[in-house]
């Protein structure tokens, strides 16, 4: 898969509204989404550095300040170094809060509570699930669920990049 594609997929992903503009109001949400989920309070220390972070990141991919991020402005923005300097600790909050036993991996409806939160195809949660716990154990760790969506994001090899394309989630996505 082509790093636009990648690209392409992500932002959709983040478009929950599908209007072809990401708003703060969408990207903040997906803090929100996720601790409605997991029944976490607004004032739960995992949440209250989950929505840190992502004011932080936001701030990041809307410089100019307008609210709103275009797929041209989230393609230039977007890239391994924004993906180490910012994506991952939001990613890895996110995945703190879906993580309810606090042992530091997810389970499959722990995966697929954190998925759906994050406006991704419920689907193909278990694909996904399967693509990424490799060892087969049932489990996913922190390490491995970013190092994967790090690989999708810049256009590498990536087994939820993976699994996703090959159960017609980009069509799909692609299509609303």
């Amino acid at each position: 898969m082509d790093l636009t594609t990648a690209q392409r997929l992500v932002f959709t992903m983040l478009d929950a509204d599908g209007d072809g503009v990401v708003s703060r109001d969408e990207y903040m949400a997906r803090t929100r989404n996720v601790a409605l989920a997991t029944g976490r309070k607004d004032d739960d220390p995992l949440v209250v550095t989950a929505r840190t972070l992502g004011e932080q990141a936001w701030a990041s991919m809307d410089p100019n300040g307008d609210g709103r991020m275009t797929f041209d402005e989230y393609a230039g923005w977007a890239g391994a170094e924004a993906f180490d300097t910012v994506c991952a600790s939001v990613l890895g909050a996110l995945f703190d809060l879906a993580d309810a036993d606090e042992d530091g991996a997810l389970n499959l409806p722990e995966f697929t509570t954190l998925r759906t939160a994050l406006n991704n195809p419920a689907g193909n949660a278990e694909v996904a699930f399967a693509a990424l716990d490799a060892n087969g154990d049932g489990r996913i760790s922190r390490d491995d669920y970013i190092a994967s969506i790090r690989a999708h994001v810049t256009g590498e090899s990536s087994p939820m990049g993976e699994a996703l394309y090959s159960t017609g989630t980009a069509q799909a996505l692609g299509g609303r």
